[in-house]
């Protein structure tokens, strides 16, 4: 199937400025009806939910439609998606209520390729209570972090990994159906940040062997918030410090007071955004996953044209190489900073920004210090033509 960028452009009403968007990893540009949806809810009759008044029975039907798409688009069930004010809130919460189960001597693994969101939190849950942290390692040159890495740093005291879908900085999508799989062979819980790979690819969490996974809309034409799917079995056994007159149900006893029902509105406009950006029939769930693999094509043929290009700059260097990825690459180069790159580039409209973007441990293990690099990421709406501005103008930057 033809993949119309022309036409999914043409959502977007910031694209009309002409500056091309290289930035999506830190964000998405936001199509219309995205933001008219969340509108609508602003300027419309809004209560506190119930099922009593009008109002009331607006609020509590944009939670539930916003439970429904947010399953829809992760192949989850709405009674487990949970929705917070970012990733980085929720998985704090929910590394405070695990932890709760944790003794001393019991180990947490955290990963080298992850953004800090889902490595500080872990770590300073397991301080609180005396467990051990231990860092499974990714190889530097590849950028591949593998089943068997995670599985060496395993033991029978193994209590949670935390890892990747896709890493923030160079892309990499370890294979986490594997990893679930030794994780769960020592009777560990696996965690999976989905920030990065969801505004890719199509997300199965059963398939992905998840038991936690999270994700925050605004990388995928949605609001700032965070969301979490989770099998609400599981979720039926933590108890989270909440206020004593909040409701017991899950998931509504994770989300701590009132929640945004605007930007639920949003992110239920934003799922019906992506099964549309493909033309096609059936249940919403199968048009997403038509429209992602459209996407995903679009978006890899993109970052091969970005990649080549990069390689025949003078002094660049691409630190994004591992054989499955996203389409983010990060670029170093050998006699500029890549912070001087990235000004250069907003200069002619170009915004590709530079950093470690949080994942601070990537970047160290990489040998970049807290610096990074120059990060381009591709969007659904990314073109030739971006592509082609972005290379002329490093061209004329390092020439």
């Amino acid at each position: 199937m033809t993949y119309d960028v022309a036409a999914v452009r043409a959502r977007f009403p910031s694209l009309s400025s002409g500056v091309a968007h290289f930035d999506g990893p830190g964000g998405s540009q936001v199509p219309a009806e995205v933001a008219d949806a969340v509108r609508a809810v602003l300027v419309g009759s809004i209560a506190n939910r119930g099922r009593v008044t009008a109002a009331e029975r607006a609020a509590d039907d944009v939670v539930v439609a916003a439970r429904v798409a947010l399953a829809d688009l992760l192949a989850a069930e709405p009674a487990g998606i949970v929705f917070g004010r970012s990733m980085t809130q929720l998985t704090y919460d929910f590394a405070r209520t695990l932890a709760k189960t944790w003794r001393p001597g019991d180990e947490v693994v955290v990963t080298r390729l992850d953004h800090d969101a889902n490595v500080r939190p872990w770590v300073h849950a397991a301080e609180a209570v005396g467990a051990e942290v231990r860092w499974a390692a990714f190889d530097p040159e590849t950028g591949e972090l593998t089943a068997a890495d995670v599985a060496r740093v395993l033991s029978d005291r193994t209590r949670l990994v935390a890892v990747t879908g896709a890493s923030n900085l160079i892309g990499t999508r370890p294979p986490v159906a594997e990893i679930a799989r030794v994780v769960h062979e020592q009777g560990a819980l696996l965690w999976v940040d989905g920030v990065h790979l969801t505004a890719h690819h199509a997300v199965d969490v059963t398939a992905l062997g998840a038991d936690f996974f999270v994700c925050s809309p605004y990388k995928f034409f949605g609001p700032h918030c965070g969301v979490l799917a989770a099998d609400p079995r599981l979720l039926e056994t933590l108890e989270p410090d909440k206020l004593l007159p909040s409701a017991d149900a899950v998931p509504e006893r994770f989300e701590l007071g009132t929640l945004p029902y605007e930007l639920l509105a949003g992110c239920t406009a934003a799922v019906d955004f992506i099964a549309g950006l493909v033309p096609g029939s059936g249940a919403r769930r199968t048009r997403i996953t038509a429209s992602l693999a459209a996407v995903a094509e679009h978006e890899d043929r993109l970052r091969a044209v970005v990649e080549a290009g990069l390689l025949d700059l003078p002094g660049v260097e691409v630190r994004s190489r591992a054989g499955l990825r996203t389409p983010t690459l990060l670029a170093t180069f050998a006699h500029h900073t890549a912070a001087d790159a990235y000004r250069f580039l907003a200069e002619v409209g170009v915004n590709a920004p530079a950093g470690s973007f949080y994942a601070v441990e990537t970047s160290r293990w990489l040998g970049l210090g807290d610096t990074g690099g120059l990060r381009v990421g591709l969007a659904p709406y990314s073109t030739e033509e971006d592509v082609s501005r972005l290379l002329t103008a490093l061209h004329r930057f390092l020439t």
